[in-house]
């Protein structure tokens, strides 16, 4: 099971965001190309040699080799037959320097001799030096052409996928050359060399000798690319996925049940489909405009060269966003105050009741309690009529809302405030804009979201820092950057690091996530189901009288 999770959580960064952050020096990323690809060059280097000792060797020194040449490789995405190809000529040199033929190294079963005390290889913990040759008396008379893949199959855990993989043959290929290489293996000795190979994958141990021998790496600011996020690894990645999720879920239960209270507060058919119409265009128009900064983070990983171009462009995004949302908001909220009006001019017949008077107790709830001649609550349940003034209170709720201390709506400005858009010492939602900024796109001295821009930035998809920043997509800032697509001063080097060190970075992330969604979430649904009491029953009715 731990060896399950680990290849699960290796392969969550793809080879050329390993490449980019080795050649910016990082060592912890080689080390995840030595764990994804040990198994595969230790197993190729056995099928040449015959002696699991000198396999490693030999699969330990191309991985110093290829920590040294790693900038001559062009496509980052050919990684695997790169490394396959630095171990074959490996193997080729040493064969014409001893002059001997692969069989010919493995020692006769009957000459194996005990270990002497002492240190032991990585290979030998597993099996000792006896085992070795009984395993490899059987394998020497399968033909390399089948050898290859049984080794590689019982070292992959048995995965015809996986040896397909790393030997660029189809799966057919593979079943073909395994079915033949079983039949040549003697019917006595299979079950042994099953286990046998499974005890001798490489292990931790290997991958520390190879982090051991690697020589220093100059790190030039052109390679300065996906440090943080390779280094990171999986944690990163599972953290904002799981992020993205709870993000996706809040969202689509936000939309449905504004989309709900927003029905209920409708009291004629035109004002229905409007609702339903201007809902869907800015439910999807924000989830189309995070879809495209997707899609171009996932470019500049395919256009490495290019990725500043994308950069740019995703900024370009954000800053649509950002202006765009609350013109098109503020606009929509005009939109159907000057809607309810003319509605009532000339529907007047589905507004004779007394909840749905301007000012009705149903429609609007002020507190009786003061602070300072402030109501402490004042929360507006029906659809606002042109002219209408924000709600104001030290708590406050509505289309607009305005709180000393706390608002919530479509357009919240308050010193704590949630909404569509909010404004505040503490602001969260779609767009937010305040000291601490939390939601989809967060603007402030410490922003958060989907996309991020402040003095320091955290950004799933984008990070605009003046300070710093950081994300699992671009990452833009003055001083310090981490980030698979990162620019500034520094980089995903150690000063950018020791600027966002965090050793509680993944507790905190998860808990300003799940605050997020709960902060959007709670409002949202009381606010729907007072909606739905105190006005409700005669919007539905008024829908069948007016259809």
């Amino acid at each position: 099971m731990r060896v399950a999770e680990t290849m699960t959580s290796i392969e969550l960064i793809t080879d050329a965001e390993l490449v980019a952050a080795c050649l910016a020096g990082d060592r912890e990323a080689f080390g995840r190309i030595v764990e994804r690809y040990q198994r595969l060059l230790c197993s190729l280097a056995y099928s040449a040699t015959g002696s699991l000792s000198e396999s490693e060797d030999l699969a330990q020194e191309a991985f110093v080799d290829a920590w040294r040449q790693l900038r001559t490789l062009r496509d980052p995405e050919k990684l695997r037959p790169w490394l396959c190809g630095i171990l074959r000529y490996k193997v080729g040199r040493l064969r014409r320097s001893e002059g001997q033929e692969p069989v010919r190294q493995a020692e006769a079963l009957e000459l194996a001799e005990e270990m002497p005390s002492g240190e032991k290889p990585a290979a030998d913990l597993a099996m000792d030096k006896e085992e070795q040759a009984i395993l490899w008396s059987a394998l020497e008379r399968v033909p390399e052409l089948y050898r290859e893949p049984l080794i590689l199959y019982y070292r992959e855990h048995r995965s015809v996928e996986h040896v397909a993989a790393a030997l660029d043959l189809t799966e057919d290929a593979v079943k073909q050359r395994l079915a033949r290489g079983r039949k040549i293996l003697q019917e006595r000795v299979l079950s042994f060399v099953e286990g046998a190979l499974s005890r001798s994958t490489p292990g931790r141990v290997f991958t520390l000798g190879v982090l051991a021998a690697l020589p220093v790496m100059a790190t030039p600011v052109k390679a300065a690319g996906i440090g943080a996020a390779a280094a990171h690894g999986s944690l990163m990645a599972k953290s904002t996925g799981l992020a993205a999720l709870l993000a996706s879920i809040s969202g689509a239960v936000s939309a449905v049940l504004t989309l709900r209270a927003n029905l209920d507060q409708a009291r004629t058919p035109r004002e229905r489909r409007a609702v339903v119409k201007i809902t869907l265009v800015l439910f999807f128009g924000a989830l189309g405009l995070l879809g495209a900064l997707y899609l171009l983070r996932a470019a500049a990983f395919h256009w490495w060269e290019s990725r500043a171009i994308f950069a740019w462009i995703s900024q370009a995004f954000m800053l649509a966003f950002v202006v765009g949302w609350p013109v098109a908001l503020l606009r929509v909220m005009l939109r159907m105050r000057k809607m309810r009006s003319e509605e009532r001019r000339l529907h007047p017949e589905l507004f004779r009741d007394p909840r749905d008077h301007v000012g009705s107790s149903a429609g609007e709830y002020r507190s009786r309690w003061t602070l300072l001649g402030v109501p402490l609550v004042h929360i507006r349940f029906s659809s606002p009529d042109e002219g209408d003034r924000p709600v104001f209170g030290w708590f406050a709720g509505g289309d607009r809302a305005h709180g000393l201390l706390f608002a919530w709506g479509g357009c919240a400005i308050a010193p704590f405030s949630i909404g569509a858009i909010s404004v505040g010492i503490i602001a969260v939602g779609s767009l937010s804009v305040g000291i601490i900024s939390l939601g989809t796109a967060g603007v402030g001295l410490v922003a958060v979201g989907c996309m991020a821009a402040g003095l320091r930035a955290y950004g799933w998809l984008s990070a605009l820092g003046w300070a710093t920043a950081q994300g699992s997509g671009f990452a833009i800032a003055r001083i310090g950057a981490e980030g698979p697509l990162a620019f500034a001063q520094h980089a995903n080097d150690p000063i950018a690091r020791q600027l966002l060190a965090d050793p509680h970075a993944e507790q905190t992330q998860m808990i300003i996530v799940i605050v997020i969604t709960v902060l959007s979430l709670v409002p949202i649904a009381y606010y729907a189901r007072a909606v739905r009491q105190r006005l409700g029953g005669r919007a539905r009715s008024n829908q069948r009288g007016g259809g």
